[in-house]
């Protein structure tokens, strides 16, 4: 499965750049153990802010919310499942509402996702 890892990213920051790359860091942290369970782990900004920065804009600008928001709802259209760690986000709730009506799976949880054996991997 391709997995989105949902969470805060500018949520919470008042836009201190500090902030954001302690949030990235977290929403990162998962990507090895969803990639461990034998799926692929993805995260909307690993799109969104190199498109942001070809634009000449970063996250806090105005531009961000024509970016990050429909970024994610085009990658869920790819997606498999969506992985919403904890804390406020409207973003991250905006995906999980989206992927529960496009009928993905949302986990709360690493331990939630299904394993996949290395040869189902392969």
């Amino acid at each position: 499965m391709l997995i989105l890892i949902a969470g805060p990213y500018r949520s919470g920051t008042d836009g201190d750049p500090q902030a954001m790359a302690a949030n990235l860091a977290r929403l990162e942290a998962a990507a090895w153990p969803v990639f461990a369970t034998g799926h692929l782990p993805v995260i909307g900004e690993w799109i969104a802010l190199p498109v942001l920065r070809s634009a000449g804009a970063g996250p806090t600008e105005p531009l961000a919310d024509q970016v990050l928001y429909p970024t994610a709802d085009r990658l869920l259209a790819r997606c498999d499942a969506v992985l919403r760690l904890p804390g406020n986000s409207a973003g991250a709730d905006q995906d999980v509402a989206t992927a529960r009506r496009r009928g993905l799976p949302v986990y709360h949880d690493v331990a939630e996702i299904p394993r996949r054996t290395p040869q189902e991997a392969a």
